[in-house]
């Protein structure tokens, strides 16, 4: 049986994986890294989850988590028995996002967080979601948790992230593929491309849902991750 670790996203920790954690089969001991804290570079985080995590993995990465995901099964294929990539994108940072990052830390580091991550938060959400505001409001609180150094370090991170759409076809674990139909921070054109890159992908729609996956549509998404697991069983 592999281990099964689950990879926050960008400014996240286990709180964004509440709602999975409770149903996921036991004998998976699952795990959730918190690798993306303590290091710089997507390669970086991604040799530590391979590191503190022996044996045979299941990784499942949310957004960065996917990315750092991807970049595990880039560096120890033979390592990997599986991966769900939850609205991860597999391309090198576009040069407008670039920019505006660079820009969000500039503001990150004069310590104005509040002010550059509240007003946008409702972007990660389904506009239906988006209008629940104890839900925005959990999620704000873990962004804001996460304090201006790491969310400075993981914007850099992602900015410099590798092209991971050089190696996916090589794959030969199973993969599963979630998206939200209207994700706004990775759209459904980063699932189409890693589906058409990635032999047999498993590709799963969540109707009227944004980028916050886990949270946005937790009944949904725990069914299509205790399918997808089932295979192990």
């Amino acid at each position: 049986m592999p281990n099964l670790v689950l990879l926050p996203g960008l400014a996240c920790d286990e709180r964004l994986w509440e709602a999975q954690l409770p149903v996921l089969p036991p004998a998976f001991e699952a795990r959730v890294s918190d690798a993306h804290t303590r290091h710089d570079t997507i390669e970086a985080m991604a040799a530590a989850v391979l590191r503190e995590h022996p044996g045979p993995l299941v990784l499942c990465g949310a957004s960065m988590g996917g990315m750092i995901a991807m970049e595990a099964a880039r560096q120890a294929p033979e390592r990997i028995a599986g991966l769900a990539l939850l609205g991860t994108n597999p391309r090198p940072e576009a040069p407008e996002m670039y920019e505006l990052r660079e820009g969000a830390i500039e503001l990150f580091e004069q310590g104005d967080l509040r002010e550059v991550i509240e007003p946008n938060v409702v972007f990660a959400f389904h506009p239906a979601q988006a209008a629940d505001e104890a839900l925005v409001q959990r999620y704000l609180d873990i962004v804001l948790d996460a304090g201006a150094q790491q969310l400075i370090r993981q914007n850099r991170a992602v900015m410099r992230r590798p092209d991971a759409r050089a190696h996916l076809p090589s794959l030969r674990a199973p993969v599963l593929l979630v998206c939200g139909d209207t994700d706004r921070l990775a759209p459904p054109y980063c699932t189409r491309e890693i589906a058409a890159l990635v032999p047999h992908a498993e590709v799963v729609w969540v109707a009227q849902c944004g980028h916050m996956l886990t949270m946005e549509k937790p009944a949904f998404v725990n069914a299509a991750l205790l399918s997808w697991l089932a295979q192990w069983s």
